[in-house]
């Protein structure tokens, strides 16, 4: 007897019309708003302007979309390209199929793009938005749902996924929800990551590192429970592999990065605000070894008071030379008088 168990959506898209309004597309835009929101937040709080989080992601987002769709059609080739297969339905992202690791790598061109634009440091940018991705990909795996996609095996848990529809060589039953563990898990990553860049000060892209190792750390679990079809190599899944060498990878940052580069970097855009923390997870500019201000400010200081000291030598030495003359102007006068006398 079934107690419990997680409905699937009748449809994944509704009609408004001629307008179809699908789930997948929602719970993406969603996820944007979110990280963009989020990552405006803390980048405001680490000295950057208003909008700028906003401005950079029109240049990253649409990289990430490509290379997201990229990364899924290359890896699953065959359901575009084989025999029987209309090569058309690669361009149809709106029917799911997106690659996170294809999404994170030209979202970051994009982005890399966006920075230079603005003349801002990328791994700042990308420490501020961490969280808001994690987030964001958070309400993006909820696409999955509607799309009744990327599920585990058959399990008779009260939260298991019940799977209706029989597209695609879909097997109706009950199974392991792998969508809203990865969901979950994303939620999880993000306060990680606030809280951890709160604690330690994490900079120079460590945030952004820390947000994609934990991610990997999850997914490489995650993904070994999804029964879709997937290319392997020796035994396990294609994004296996990936999540482990993406983890490692950032692990080596994170390490290498904290030896050259400790503390956080403190950005301040012209026209900004000073840093504040803005109950963000982020300290203050003096709080995190970002003291170039205070520091300019003591060397001005100090060169002003330099300079003051060498005019008033100079003065001194002026008065001292004024003084030698009229005496010796005096002394001329006194003999010029005396010479008068005598003759």
């Amino acid at each position: 007897m079934e107690l419990a168990y997680i409905p699937s959506p009748s449809r994944g898209v509704i009609h408004l019309g001629p307008i179809p309004l699908r789930g997948y597309a929602f719970c993406i835009i969603i996820g944007v708003f979110v990280a963009v929101w989020l990552g405006n937040k803390r980048w405001i709080a680490r000295g950057g302007r208003a909008g700028t989080v906003a401005d950079i992601a029109v240049w990253a987002v649409p990289f990430g979309l490509v290379g997201g769709r990229l990364y899924h059609v290359i890896t699953d080739y065959e359901l575009y390209f084989s025999e029987g297969r209309d090569w058309v339905d690669a361009f149809k992202i709106w029917e799911g199929g997106l690659g996170i690791w294809g999404a994170i790598a030209l979202g970051a061109v994009g982005a890399w793009i966006g920075c230079r634009r603005r003349g801002i440091p990328l791994p700042a940018w990308a420490d501020a938005l961490a969280p808001g991705i994690a987030l964001a990909q958070a309400i993006g795996r909820w696409g999955n749902w509607f799309n009744q996609e990327l599920y585990g095996k058959e399990t008779d848990l009260p939260w298991a996924l019940h799977i209706t529809s029989s597209v695609d060589g879909r097997v109706p039953g009950h199974y392991h929800p792998t969508f809203l563990y990865e969901s979950l898990w994303c939620v999880a990553v993000a306060l990680l990551v606030i809280w951890a860049d709160r604690r330690f000060k994490l900079g120079h892209g460590r945030a952004f590192a820390l947000y994609v190792a934990a991610y990997c750390a999850g997914r490489f679990w995650i993904e070994y429970m999804r029964v879709d079809d997937a290319h392997h190599l020796l035994g396990l899944r294609l994004n296996n592999w990936t999540a482990a060498v993406v983890f490692v990878l950032a692990v080596v940052y994170l390490v290498i990065s904290a030896k050259k580069r400790p503390g956080r970097e403190t950005v301040v855009e012209p026209g900004a605000d000073g840093p504040s923390d803005g109950g963000t997870g982020l300290e203050t500019g003096a709080e995190t070894g970002g003291d170039g201000e205070a520091k300019d400010k003591a060397e001005s200081a100090e060169s002003a008071e330099s300079t003051d000291s060498t005019d008033s030598a100079r003065a001194a030495a002026d008065g001292g030379k004024e003084k030698d003359v009229a005496g010796e102007t005096a002394k001329d006068s006194a003999a010029s008088e005396s010479a008068g006398r005598k003759n």
